[in-house]
């Protein structure tokens, strides 16, 4: 609503709706559908009689970064296209650089922070639970014809601004589009409003309870004159702003490698719910039907199925958290680290040492343990086994 405030102020018409909530939630994104509600917008405007039909463009924050281009590629006669905050990335790994961002500003540390950008991120996206988490910007800005303002705050954190605008600069190119103007909102966030760093807003309304922020020094009046200018028929030859400072590039959730095969994960962790949640279920059903264990062999594996099930589960649960929440509520304890990573870090040793006292223990005993309890102690040893480079891939092991 500001924006389109000082819009309306520089005597330019603004239509502005709600984003839709039928067939679009937390866990399905369609830009597409999103891209029709625009050109819907678009054909609503063009339909009045005070406004001229050939001067409609259009204006995307954000995850609009993704759509807005999409419609203007779907809709040949769209007069210009504006963004702020637009990513050159895929959502997901928009995501985890924003995560990224969260937690060094929570002076969290350590190995966490790469658990979250390369395993757990892979794994969610594997899951189906990260929509649209590949989404490609690239194809469709190589097809955007219209004159073009990208706009990113100095201090954005949720989307890479120095990456995001060689990948808008380079592919727009690649368009043969030859009116794209780069620029950078001094003192402002994602939003394109007033900042310290990023993480605070300055000023503006409040909005359900919250600060919006006032609109970044400039940004307005860079918008309103550069739409005169093209709605004049002079839109600007391209040019690019010097990027702010970016601290750390984003990165991909998978290289590729054969051990990061989202089946290979899934077997993985088939192998460790049968061994270690299985353990203590036939032990269970053992000890009521009258059967014992090998004390000296029973303990050291009993001990392995417990840590080893928790490591895993509250591994599990942790990461999901974190990308649920935003990052938020993950505060540092001890050296930087929070304290369920801190505790899952002890449970990966114990894991570890529990693996090699059941081996011995097993190896001692060797001509008395037979039948299924062989057949056992082979699953949880096996598991106990995968259980370190399963470790070490999520940082588990790693300071």
């Amino acid at each position: 609503m500001p924006e389109a405030e000082a819009f309306a102020r520089a005597g330019i018409a603004a239509l502005v709706y709600d984003k839709r909530t039928v067939g679009y939630s937390q866990l399905h994104r369609d830009f597409s559908l999103l891209a029709d509600d625009a050109r819907a917008g678009m054909e609503t405007l063009r339909a009045r009689s005070d406004i001229d039909p050939a001067k409609v463009g259009l204006w995307g924050f954000s995850e609009g970064g993704w759509v807005a281009p999409l419609a203007a590629t779907e809709a040949p006669d769209t007069a210009f296209l504006i963004t702020i905050g637009g990513p050159g990335v895929t959502p997901l790994r928009a995501q985890t650089w924003n995560l990224g961002n969260q937690l060094r500003h929570g002076h969290v540390s350590g190995s966490i922070r790469d658990a979250v950008t390369v395993p757990a991120a892979h794994l969610l996206d594997g899951a189906g639970l990260f929509p649209a988490a590949d989404y490609d910007p690239v194809p469709v800005l190589e097809h955007v014809r219209p004159a073009v303002l990208a706009l990113w705050g100095e201090y954005d954190t949720q989307v890479p601004p120095r990456e995001s605008a060689q990948i808008f600069r380079q592919a727009l190119a690649r368009a043969g589009n030859r009116h794209v103007t780069i620029r950078f909102v001094p003192g402002a966030g994602h939003n394109g409003h007033r900042t310290k760093d990023g993480f605070d807003k300055l000023g503006g309304p409040v909005v359900d309870g919250k600060r919006l922020g006032a609109l970044g020094p400039g940004y307005a009046d860079v918008m309103t004159s550069w739409v005169r200018a093209v709605a004049a028929g002079q839109p600007p030859a391209s040019s690019t702003a010097s990027p702010p400072r970016q601290e750390f590039d984003s990165r991909a959730a998978t290289t590729g490698a054969w051990y990061e095969s989202i089946a290979l994960q899934y077997a993985v962790l088939a192998l460790f719910l049968v061994a270690f949640a299985g353990y203590p279920v036939i032990a269970g059903v053992r000890r009521i039907t009258g059967h014992r264990g090998r004390p000296a062999v029973s303990r050291p594996a009993r001990w392995l199925a417990a840590t080893g099930a928790a490591a895993v589960a509250g591994t599990l649960t942790f990461m999901t958290s974190i990308f649920a929440l935003g990052g938020k509520g993950v505060t540092p304890f001890l050296f930087g680290r929070p304290l369920p990573w801190i505790v899952l870090q002890a449970l990966a040793l114990a894991v570890v040492a529990a693996t090699a006292a059941t081996g011995l223990s097993w190896w001692r005993a060797r001509h008395e343990v037979n039948g299924t309890t062989r057949i056992r102690l082979t699953f949880l040893l096996a598991a106990g086994t995968v259980f370190v480079p399963w470790a070490l891939y999520w940082r588990l092991l790693l300071p």
